[in-house]
């Protein structure tokens, strides 16, 4: 830490849904919050990413960057190679060489999803396709680099912020009389300002000191996309008619898990923080949207 107390804190993927949701509820922050994205630091670059860190003289870095891209990631494999493993490389190494945190930000697509009880930290890994390989080889390269660090696996991110389930639902919604949603995969959404909230509270508080290793986040509760979506139709007061179907009526490159809820109990037991429950939160940015039905 400088000698000045104030903590450095470097945010990537600072555009994306985590990043935003961050820069959101750090605006208070005693803390000094850096936030890049590929046009302030390209984190492929490994002489960038050391470069970086030296100049600021980094005490945590949050690695919310990835390619996220389910489909079109089985067709661009090295491209999701080179974000996924090889920068998450390049962050652990930097981290573990001048002595800062890591907090990286992982899938619950590195399991499989054949099972029928909520995942936990120590269940074996088995993901389906490119993204969640990519993404299982990004934990690796952390562990592997002897940095301390905190894995965070989430689930079905959604915010106010890019494209997300959310936002698509109620473009559909508002532009279809029916809509088709899948009701065979079942996990929990997760509202980005919570895990931003969650995260802060872990950096600055040192709450995660000598508790490193791999946890689980999600929003409380679980659901299947279908009855996400009717939720959604429901506090937006949509008209629209959402009608379930099973996953092979839209055929995919990439299988996708069935089941993907998260165990958060080792989360909730070490750092202590209560999780809201999905619904809640889907209220939460709705009403941020400026959608909800009062």
């Amino acid at each position: 830490m400088r000698s000045n107390d104030t903590k450095m804190i470097w945010v990537t993927g600072a555009n994306g849904q985590l990043g935003r949701s961050l820069r959101r509820v750090a605006e208070d922050s005693d803390c000094c919050y850096l936030f890049t994205d590929v046009a302030e630091v390209d984190i492929t670059d490994r002489a960038a990413v050391d470069r970086f860190v030296d100049e600021h003289r980094v005490d945590v870095v949050i690695n919310c960057a990835a390619y996220t891209q389910v489909n079109r990631a089985e067709k661009e494999e090295p491209a999701a190679d080179c974000i996924n493993r090889e920068a998450v490389e390049y962050l652990a190494r930097a981290a573990q060489r001048c002595g800062a945190l890591l907090v990286h930000i992982s899938t619950d697509y590195v399991f499989g999803g054949s099972g029928n009880l909520p995942y936990r930290e120590e269940d074996p890994v088995a993901p389906l396709g490119v993204y969640g390989r990519t993404k299982q080889a990004g934990e690796q390269a952390v562990i592997q680099s002897g940095c301390r660090y905190l894995i965070l696996r989430t689930a079905w991110l959604y915010s106010e912020y890019g494209n997300n389930f959310v936002k698509t639902m109620l473009r559909l919604m508002s532009e279809q009389k029916q809509v088709k949603v899948v009701f065979d995969q079942v996990g929990t959404p997760t509202y980005a300002g919570d895990l931003a909230r969650a995260i802060r509270s872990l950096v600055e508080s040192e709450a995660c000191h000598g508790e490193e290793g791999i946890y689980h986040f999600s929003n409380e509760g679980v659901c299947s996309w279908f009855d996400f979506a009717c939720e959604i139709a429901r506090m937006s007061g949509a008209s629209c008619e959402v009608l379930p179907c099973r996953s092979e009526e839209y055929p995919s490159d990439v299988k996708r898990p069935a089941y993907s809820v998260l165990d958060k109990t080792k989360f909730k037991r070490t750092f202590r923080q209560k999780i809201p429950y999905w619904r809640d939160s889907l209220r939460i940015c709705l009403d941020c949207l400026g959608v909800l039905k009062k």
